[in-house]
């Protein structure tokens, strides 16, 4: 019987990710003025309309909270995924701390009673990694950016 390892996070792979999703949302945001919030339109594969909708709920010297959040329109099959990040200004860097409000750990030991995935921070800050990405190639133009004053 093969004796299964414990889970290492890559902290090199969860710096490189924390970089690259901050240089995204920077594309993003114009503004990190608390209470910021941008609606990209996006074109889905299936041919109905999406909206990525990017909220910013805390400024402040060093970091920024912002709230991602995807509209998918009226299904009554699908919740709409809402991630919490956080910007790092100083260090440049944009991780996931929440998603639906419910703090992550970094590690998470396996079986647990939530059986949450051992790597599930690193897992949904490539799930924003993937969303930014698909926002900035198939979102509608900077011109047709909706912005809203709260």
């Amino acid at each position: 019987m093969a004796i299964k390892r414990k889970y290492v996070p890559d902290l090199a792979r969860i710096m490189a990710e924390g970089e690259a999703n901050y240089r995204r949302l920077m594309k993003l945001l114009p503004s990190l003025e608390e209470g910021a919030s941008y609606r990209y339109g996006l074109h889905l594969p299936d041919g109905h309309q999406g909206e990525i909708s990017l909220r910013v709920t805390d400024s402040f010297a060093y970091t920024t909270a912002i709230e991602v959040e995807q509209s998918l329109g009226s299904s009554p099959w699908l919740k709409a995924p809402r991630l919490h990040v956080r910007l790092y200004h100083d260090a440049r860097i944009a991780e996931v701390i929440a998603p639906k409000g419910r703090m992550l750990s970094g590690v998470y030991v396996y079986p647990n009673p939530g059986m949450k995935a051992p790597d599930e921070k690193a897992q949904l800050n490539t799930f924003l990694a993937e969303w930014l990405n698909h926002c900035i190639d198939y979102g509608l133009s900077p011109e047709r950016v909706d912005v809203i004053r709260l």
